[in-house]
């Protein structure tokens, strides 16, 4: 049996044990947009009855009821997964407040919001970052559960660099070597700067777990779609720090919702690609040199 025929049975298969009708998918996803939107009546729903109702029909169905659904994650990783890519991409401003609004709704405190956001900088920049912070501040001020203003943890001890390398090998393994190899010939100020900020200063933070921020980052990298070398990195670190191949496949899978098809049908190859080199034991190689 070719390769064509075997993805034909597989859809098959799958065909088969998709018997719900739309309603069925409609309804379990209007409990989802309820629990996470915290409405009974969902607003997006209103927003589109008058231009396009199929739109409002489709987000519901599709976004929440097949996918947001599926049982790989939790609303609370999803939420997590949600605003840091909304955050990187930086065009998605009302969506953004919708699902930090959401995030507080499945048990994300305001101070991980905040280091979701401050997380984003270094993988979309400090505009990015920045325009998510303005965000949030937003729905904290109109939230008298998440008025507090978050705190920032105490300044970090020990030399920036060295508290650096010492985080990227605890995600990445040997990583933090390749790193500075790879730069040394014509940036390495830049690896420096890999180092000193992305890992000593953000990475070091205690507001979010290892796991946690891997996880915005998959989606980060994901969403941009830009790069491919440090979401395969990621994809590796994440799995190094406790995740599973199912949780990188179902934030991938999450982000054809929000950066489209093309974004996570690249994830999934990515993610192939590392699942591959790691074997079947689960281990193997920390991806490519860059791992910013």
């Amino acid at each position: 049996m070719n390769s064509a025929e075997n993805a034909k049975n597989a859809v098959d298969a799958q065909a088969v044990e998709t018997t719900e009708t739309t309603d069925e998918r409609y309804e379990r996803g209007l409990a989802v947009l309820r629990t996470v939107g915290g409405q009974e009546n969902p607003a997006v729903l209103d927003s589109l009855a008058d231009i396009a109702p199929a739109l409002g029909h489709m987000t519901v169905a599709f976004g929440y009821g097949d996918v947001l659904s599926r049982p790989g994650l939790t609303l609370r990783q999803r939420q997590i997964a949600t605003v840091g890519a909304l955050a990187a991409l930086g065009n998605a401003a009302p969506q953004l407040r919708f699902h930090i609004d959401g995030a507080l709704n499945v048990g994300v405190s305001p101070a991980e919001i905040v280091e979701i956001l401050i997380h984003t900088a270094v993988y979309a920049g400090f505009p990015a970052a920045l325009n998510g912070i303005g965000v949030a501040r937003e729905v904290f001020e109109a939230r008298p559960d998440a008025a507090a203003t978050p705190v920032d943890t105490e300044p970090l001890p020990g030399d920036r660099y060295e508290r650096g390398l010492a985080k990227l090998t605890e995600v990445d393994g040997h990583a933090g070597d390749q790193v500075v190899a790879s730069l040394r010939d014509i940036a390495p100020d830049l690896a420096r700067y890999i180092i000193e900020f992305a890992f000593g200063d953000v990475y070091s933070r205690a507001a979010l777990d290892l796991k946690s921020r891997e996880l915005a980052t998959i989606a980060m990298c994901t969403a941009l779609g830009t790069a491919t070398p440090q979401l395969r990195v990621h994809i590796h670190g994440f799995l190094n720090v406790g995740g599973t191949r199912e949780e990188v496949v179902e934030v991938i899978t999450q982000m054809a919702g929000y950066a489209g098809f093309p974004a996570a049908i690249n994830g999934i190859t990515a993610a192939r690609e590392v699942f591959e080199e790691r074997g079947a034991s689960g281990s193997g190689a920390t991806g490519q040199a860059v791992a910013g």
